[in-house]
């Protein structure tokens, strides 16, 4: 089912048929830079080297950078099963947020006591990845425009106010249609540095360039098969084209299945789906105003992401999480149809005034699902072994921040970040199949119950929420 004002308010069938009619399957982000960035080999053979570094999105070009300019002596290596960015980090919505906890209501849920150290670290963050882009040049059409987060439904409207962030400015439908003009917008939240739009692709792209400028090896094309490890001796990746030997190795494989058996059931891969438009006119784009190009998203448990692009596409994406049976991760998941027809409409009820529009590209990507909605941390082998994952969707900044909290337990440095309760504590992990199956459609459903009953929520959500267990819409 679908929340009330998308149920009582759908466009016209032919409306949404004639936006998806020559819409491609493809990531956007991807197409648009194709052609146009590095290529790196694939591991010759054998090596040794000090640090190793699995997986080529943002946590492990963050670590491999950071690991590197601190010690520029050492011999750096990053390994990438496929292509730089070419999952998550390069298909994702392009919001990068300040907050490291999947928002503030999280970590207040979990972390009372640390909220507003979180949420300072948080910004503090932000502010140190929008410096690096600025200082090295990073081509990834970087603008911290802030966030906007709107209610769509009366119950909503309750929920405005609420944070303890002084700079958040509460709107009232005016205000908010102001900003962005939607007859469904009865009011927001809006926080003007809390977030930054980027073009993910380009910031994967970018990030690497600049690790092999100052020295790490990247290989594309080297998944790695296995590790090994002994108290005392070299870890070891095995890969089909040789092994790598190191001293440490830092696992950023975001969803894919932990290298460490221990940590493979903390995550389920999740399947979030997006749209984008062609460019707005000049007219369409007035009939909307965003002026300030702020992110967009709203409060529904099953909610909507959005945001312009640098040539004033509309990305449009969220509210079906679908996790298939198993936690399988295959291309052919990316292809549901009836998640961007529900997409389509949503956006056109949204948006009535750009009836007409077309979306140049329709697309999916696997998310990194853990039960308490952001990134968690694990280690191995006396520390040499350093483990970060668990993202839930909300990973562009975190990864950032989480590349801190390896680089700084590599070092032995005992820092504020470190002595978090949110890195230091393990979230529970979910249940093997079937009963991680039944559990998360469980979830779904009472997340639609939630959202046709003014936000309230049963007695099955009440209980996960009560010991910690959660999954995100």
């Amino acid at each position: 089912m679908q929340s009330i004002i998308f149920e009582t308010h759908k466009p016209a069938a032919g409306i949404v048929d004639a936006s998806l009619a020559t819409t491609k399957l493809g990531c956007f982000w991807t197409d648009d830079i194709a052609g146009s960035v590095a290529e790196y080999p694939a591991l010759p053979g054998d090596a040794r080297v000090d640090d190793a570094v699995v997986g080529g999105g943002f946590a492990g070009l963050w670590t491999a950078i950071k690991l590197k300019t601190e010690h520029p002596e050492r011999r750096i290596v990053l390994l990438e099963a496929v292509r730089i960015g070419w999952a998550a980090s390069g298909r994702n919505g392009g919001f990068c947020e300040a907050s490291i906890t999947h928002g503030e209501p999280n970590a207040e849920a979990r972390w009372p006591e640390e909220t507003g150290t979180l949420r300072r670290l948080g910004y503090e963050n932000l502010d140190a990845i929008e410096r690096f882009i600025a200082e090295h040049g990073l081509d990834v059409d970087f603008e911290r425009n802030g966030t906007m987060s709107v209610a769509n439904e009366p119950y909503q409207v309750e929920w405005l106010g609420e944070s303890e962030d002084a700079e958040v400015v509460t709107l009232d439908a005016e205000g908010a249609r102001a900003r962005i003009n939607s007859p469904t917008f009865l009011g927001a939240d809006f926080s003007p540095r809390e977030n930054a739009n980027v073009h993910p692709a380009k910031l994967a792209a970018e990030l690497a360039r600049h690790a092999a400028e100052i020295g790490v090896e990247i290989h594309e094309h080297t998944p790695v098969q296995r590790l090994d490890g002994a108290s005392g001796a070299p870890i070891r990746l095995v890969t089909a084209a040789g092994t790598v030997t190191a001293e440490r190795v830092a696992l950023c494989t975001n969803v894919f299945p932990s290298l460490l058996k221990r940590y493979r059931l903390h995550t389920i891969p999740v399947y979030d789906y997006v749209l984008m438009t062609e460019p707005l006119s000049e007219e369409q784009l007035a009939s909307i105003g965003w002026e300030g190009r702020e992110g967009l998203s709203d409060l529904a448990n099953q909610f909507h992401y959005s945001r312009l692009t640098k040539d004033n596409r509309i990305l449009w994406g969220g509210y079906d999480a679908v996790y298939h049976s198993g936690g399988r991760i295959k291309a052919e998941y990316e292809d549901r149809m009836e998640s961007h027809r529900k997409l389509a409409s949503h956006f056109f009820t949204t948006f009535p005034q750009l009836a007409g529009i077309r979306f140049t590209h329709r697309w999916a990507g696997a998310i990194d699902s853990s039960t308490r909605f952001c990134a968690f941390f694990g280690q191995a082998y006396g520390g040499r072994v350093q483990y970060v994952s668990g993202f839930t969707g909300l990973g562009v900044g975190a990864t950032h921040f989480a590349a801190d909290v390896i680089a700084d337990r590599f070092a032995g440095r005992v820092t504020e970040r470190t002595e978090l309760q949110m890195v230091q504590q393990m979230p529970l992990p979910f249940p093997p199949e079937p009963a991680a199956s039944i559990g998360v459609n469980l979830f779904r459903w009472s997340f639609d119950r939630a959202d046709h009953n003014g936000g309230k929520r049963n007695v099955f959500l009440k209980a996960m929420d009560a010991i910690g267990f959660g999954f995100d819409s």
